[in-house]
């Protein structure tokens, strides 16, 4: 089974996380995509990040039980921070039948170099990317190991609809009709 894994902070999930999962699940090759939802990426800020628990409830929302999509929260007992390529190492022994790629947006490409063990990453895992606004890092788009997806460009980020919530405007139609429901009942990110 080929499994496309989706990480990501998911502070909240949103739409555009949703449409990029099923651009890349409408590829025949791929039989599951898993939300990977971390509980502290080592190259961002802690400071506006809802408890993980929380973001991976939300994500389970937004999934809602569509038939080639899951949620996992294999990071949350894994040695914190939690990296890639460790992570990636627990799934084959968990998992030692099936075949893992990656997902990423083009600016992470632009970043990779930061990542623990990145060399490793790109030679023993294809990486899928969708294109990202603002991504410079091209000459990374022609390695053998790394796949161009046909995803939608949109814009939607986590930042905005956070910013949004504190401002108490409308995130209806940026999230999933029942994240937003638990985020303003919960009052997430006020």
């Amino acid at each position: 089974m080929h499994i496309a894994l989706f990480f990501g902070s998911f502070n909240p999930i949103h739409i555009g996380h949703m449409i990029i999962a099923q651009s890349v699940l409408d590829d025949p090759a791929i039989h599951q995509l898993w939300f990977v939802v971390s509980p502290q990426n080592p190259l961002k800020n802690k400071g506006s990040l809802l408890p993980e628990n929380q973001r991976y409830f939300l994500t389970q929302l937004a999934v809602n039980n569509h038939p080639k999509m899951r949620v996992s929260k294999i990071e949350f007992d894994l040695p914190k921070p939690s990296y890639t390529i460790d992570t990636l190492a627990y799934l084959h022994q968990q998992y030692p039948k099936y075949t893992f790629s990656l997902l990423m947006g083009a600016d992470n490409l632009d970043h990779l170099s930061k990542w623990k063990n990145y060399e490793d990453l790109l030679a023993e895992y294809q990486i899928l990317v969708y294109k990202r606004p603002h991504a410079s890092n091209q000459n990374m788009l022609h390695h053998p190991n790394i796949k161009i997806c046909n995803v939608p460009m949109m814009e939607i980020s986590s930042t905005d609809i956070r910013d949004r919530i504190k401002n108490n405007l409308p995130i209806k139609y940026l999230v999933p009709d029942l994240v937003a429901d638990e985020i303003l009942k919960s009052g997430y990110y006020r």
